[in-house]
Parts: structure tokens; C-alpha cells; sequence
């Protein structure tokens, strides 16, 4: 399933959560010709925005890509508090919430190098190319 990004954006906005847009995504609207199926955010593990996103979240139904089908899962407060990165898929289609960034590190660092730009009506803090190039080179992955 392709990711609506623009449902995934919106419902975001609607709750006002605080994130930086990362990963594929990112490197697309810095102007890279790079494909994506899947939206990644860095998000602020501040209680108020764990509240904001767990709202945000359950009206797209979160589970863990790849889990057993009928697994227990809810995502709240309590799960996004306990964990730190998350894989979904919903029914906008597949989420990465990352609360941290390997190379760069949580949403605080981040956010001091992102950009603002706009996308679908709406302004998104997007991740500095500079924060990028560092996540990139530290994940050594050869597709990055």
C-alpha cells in the first residue's frame, strides 16, 4: 500500500503535533529524485505531544507493520512513553515515528537545523540537509 502523505500531514496538523519530517520524504521536497512508500518522523516525546499524537493517530487505526494479524496493540500514551521508535501501518498507509535519529538525536536536536516548508496547505518542519547528511552517513546503508 502507498502512504497518503497528505491524509498522514493533515491528520498531524489537525492535532497539532510537533515533529520534524525525516527520511525519504524529506530528501524528496530538498529536491532529491528519490521514492518513498512511507512517511518518517522524529516526534517530541514531551507528554503534551505523546497525548497529541496518540489522538492523532487513532482515528487511522496504528498496528506494527509486520506483526501476526490479531496481535494486541494499542498505541497511547503509556506505548509511545515505553517505546521510542515505532514501524505502522494505518489506514492512511505506513508511519515511521522515530524518537530519535541515529547520528543526530531526539526531536530537540533536530528541529534546530529543520526547515520550514509547506506542504499539502499546511508548514512541516522539515530535517536540515546538513542533519541528512549526517543521519545517512551514520545508518551506512547503500541505498542512502
Amino acid at each position: 500500500m502507498t502512504s497518503d502523505f497528505r491524509a498522514l500531514v493533515e491528520t498531524l496538523a489537525q492535532h497539532r503535533v510537533e515533529y520534524v519530517l525525516i527520511g525519504g520524504v524529506a530528501l524528496v521536497l530538498h529536491g532529491s529524485a528519490r521514492t518513498t512508500q512511507d512517511l518518517d518522523i522524529c516526534y517530541s516525546r514531551e507528554v503534551r505531544n505523546l497525548e497529541a499524537l496518540a489522538d492523532a493517530l487513532a482515528g487511522i487505526h496504528p498496528y506494527l507493520r509486520g506483526a501476526p494479524p490479531g496481535l494486541p496493540f494499542h498505541l497511547d500514551v503509556g506505548a509511545l512513553r515505553s517505546g521510542l521508535n515505532f514501524t505502522l501501518q494505518t489506514d492512511a498507509g505506513d508511519l515511521d515515528l522515530l524518537g530519535e535519529v541515529t547520528g543526530v538525536g531526539t526531536y530537540r536536536d533536530l528541529i534546530r537545523d529543520a526547515t520550514p516548508m509547506e506542504l499539502y496547505g499546511h508548514t512541516v518542519m522539515v530535517m536540515g540537509l546538513d542533519s541528512l547528511e549526517r543521519a545517512k552517513r551514520a545508518a551506512g546503508r547503500l541505498k542512502d
